[in-house]
């Protein structure tokens, strides 16, 4: 009976860690006759929690964003930009005066290149100034982080899955300890009573119990105490240091990277605000390089077709823009330093606030979970009494 007690244990602790986070999608008939794992099920919900984690006591994104030096930006974009600039230059003139740039010679063609490569460092600055002095006001970083996830289910369990690895184990082993012991006191129930109920009773308790206490043990106590000299510390609470580590390296790579904040900047809720920056910049810029030339510029080509030469310019800018920021990333990640933020804050948080990090996939669903295990357990429990009781009794009978 411990034997099979610890078996039960262990399986309702391995069900209920596969039923967090498996599987991705739901499998089975709406809306009863299936299953998705809890934490994809609720992935807007957990994305959510995970990005108020983050923002309300490790990371404050508008701080980071003012460690991005302009000059250091643009000096890592030198080379792309540039020739970002000579294809745009090239293209606009052949397409909104056919036939004029083949026609300059060749030292004409290069010092106009000359001119607007020299004018785009400054518009490259003015927009880094503008978008560190105030990131939220051209991205909606929450709306990004939480889209980015519900749409990457598997990043989202990694989320957890990664970072309590440890304590993941934890709970699948802790099973069969408890389920052993467990099993002692369901052995003595069984020689008092010779009740074919203790089976499946026990094996509810034991799925209840084990669950219970596994997940509690992984936060609870929060501070470290002393019992008849045992060690009493959740789990999780012991490797602070650890998880700082780890969950930083993981919101670093995976969450906040610098790609993933300017696709959000150019294609999110407040993209709009980042285009009418850029707009702005580059007919600035086409305006004053046209300097005393403009009305003349306007005569040959056209007023409105000048003025969508301007749109146009801008529309390609950020169109390219991915391409042309691949090589400020490195800069930018070294920059905004959020692994070693991250880990550094998550030390001096108090352990209800470092508890809230993990908790919440496991608190939202706990009940649930606790439940499945226990019927489990039950279900087990009626396998047990079966194969001990009945089927000796039948056996017996067959035999007489």
């Amino acid at each position: 009976m411990p034997v099979m007690a610890a078996v039960i244990g262990y399986l309702t602790k391995l069900l209920a860690v596969r039923m967090l986070f498996e599987p991705l999608e739901y499998r089975g008939i709406r809306p009863f006759l299936g299953w998705q794992g809890m934490i994809p099920a609720r992935a807007g919900k957990m994305a959510a929690i995970a990005y108020d984690t983050m923002t309300s006591g490790l990371i404050d994104l508008q701080e980071l964003m003012s460690r991005i030096d302009p000059d250091e930006l643009v000096a890592e974009l030198a080379g792309p930009l540039d020739e970002a600039v000579e294809d745009l230059a090239r293209e606009l003139l052949s397409e909104y005066q056919p036939g004029l740039w083949e026609s300059l010679p060749e030292p004409v063609r290069a010092l106009l290149v000359r001119r607007v490569q020299a004018e785009a460092p400054k518009v490259v600055k003015q927009l880094a100034r503008e978008v560190t002095s105030d990131v939220h006001a051209v991205v909606d970083v929450r709306h990004m982080v939480v889209s980015n996830l519900v749409r990457d289910k598997e990043l989202l369990n990694r989320l957890i899955r990664d970072v309590a690895e440890p304590e993941l184990r934890f709970i699948v082993r802790s099973g069969i300890y408890f389920g052993a012991a467990i099993g002692v006191i369901q052995a003595v129930a069984w020689g008092l009573t010779k009740s074919p109920l203790v089976m499946p009773i026990f094996g509810f308790l034991t799925g209840w119990v084990t669950d219970y206490l596994a997940l509690n043990m992984l936060f609870l106590p929060r501070e470290e105490k002393r019992f008849l000299g045992i060690r009493l510390h959740g789990k999780f609470q012991r490797r602070r240091a650890e998880v700082g580590v780890r969950y930083g390296d993981l919101i670093a790579k995976e969450i906040l990277t610098p790609r993933n904040l300017l696709e959000g900047m150019l294609s999110g809720p407040k993209s709009d605000k980042l285009v009418a920056i850029v707009q702005r910049e580059v007919r600035r810029t086409i305006d004053e390089q046209a300097g005393l030339a403009k009305p003349l510029v306007i005569l040959a080509v056209g007023g409105r077709r000048f003025q969508a030469l301007k749109q146009d310019a801008a529309a390609r800018v950020i169109r390219t823009a991915p391409e042309t920021a691949r090589s400020m990333f490195a800069y930018t990640e070294q920059a905004l330093d959020i692994r070693n933020t991250i880990a550094e804050r998550m030390k001096v948080l108090t352990s209800g606030q470092f508890e809230q990090i993990i908790r919440p996939a496991f608190k939202e669903d706990e009940k649930t979970a606790v439940m499945v295990g226990a019927v489990l357990g039950g279900v087990i429990g009626e396998m047990q009494a079966l194969v001990l009781i009945y089927l000796p009794m039948a056996l017996g009978i067959l035999a007489v």
